[in-house]
């Protein structure tokens, strides 16, 4: 039988490994530093020979890491301002889509009780219902001096209406007196193509008299509601069936 041969063991495999690893690493260290001493001396020979040359490089070389240091600092000042700026763009364009919306004004509904408005949102409330119904360029214009016009807008058919809004109980009706206020400026100084008084209330028969001769509509409670829930005509389409039907006649003889 043949005798095994001698194995080593792994501490000292181990060992040889080490040293190997360390005189790479001498060697290495060695290479770096002959390499680092060449480069210092090949400076050192330059400084000598060309001194006005290194000034020149170390000058070159500082202004450079200022510059870029400065530029680094600008870009930074340059990217600030230029978000503070698209943010103040941001809400320009805000605020002013905000001032070319008008408000909007709350929807014409069907059941609400024109009893429990007061007399400025009753006007927005027949605004809403010329919205609702088509009319275009509608436009408050109730309060002082306003010459009894207190809705303004742009039927669907293009005439122009004005509106003269009345908010009165049921014991208190419209009466000729309101309708002589109204008729004297609703057409000459308003230049209404259709004009309409709307209560909550009622008309008295000379009001409605003086309404009929000069070409008013009146709109009362029940006309209101008809107008709300949709159910009656509009107060543009009421003067085109008045006018069909002839404002002004005299009535006939018995």
């Amino acid at each position: 039988m043949t005798a095994p041969g001698s194995r080593q063991s792994p501490a000292n495999r181990r060992h040889r490994f080490d040293l190997r690893s360390t005189t790479l690493f001498f060697v290495f260290l060695a290479v770096v530093v002959s390499v680092l001493g060449l480069a210092a001396r090949m400076v050192a020979g330059t400084v000598e020979r060309r001194p006005a040359w290194v000034a020149v490089l170390v000058v070159v070389g500082v202004a450079g890491l200022v510059g870029l240091r400065r530029r680094w600092h600008v870009l930074r000042s340059a990217r600030r301002a230029a978000a503070a700026l698209d943010e103040a763009a941001r809400e320009t364009a805000d605020e002013l889509e905000a001032l070319a919306i008008p408000p909007q004004r709350p929807a014409a509904e069907a059941g609400v009780r024109y009893d429990d408005l007061t007399p400025e949102e009753f006007e927005e409330a027949i605004a809403a219902l010329c919205e609702r119904d088509g009319c275009s360029a509608v436009e408050l214009v109730g309060g002082a001096g306003d010459l009894g016009a207190d809705v303004v807008a742009v039927t669907p058919d293009g005439r122009r209406i004005v509106i003269q809004c009345k908010h009165y109980g049921d014991s208190h009706r419209v009466g000729s007196q309101d309708l002589q206020r109204f008729g004297g400026t609703c057409f000459t100084v308003h230049e209404a193509d259709v004009a309409a008084l709307v209560t909550t209330s009622d008309f008295t028969s000379p009001a409605l008299e003086y309404a009929d001769l000069c070409g008013i509509v009146c709109v009362d409670r029940e006309s209101l509601q008809a107008w709300t829930d949709g159910t009656g005509p509009r107060p543009w389409e009421a003067a085109t069936e008045s006018r069909a039907a002839g404002w002004g006649k005299a009535p006939a003889e018995s």
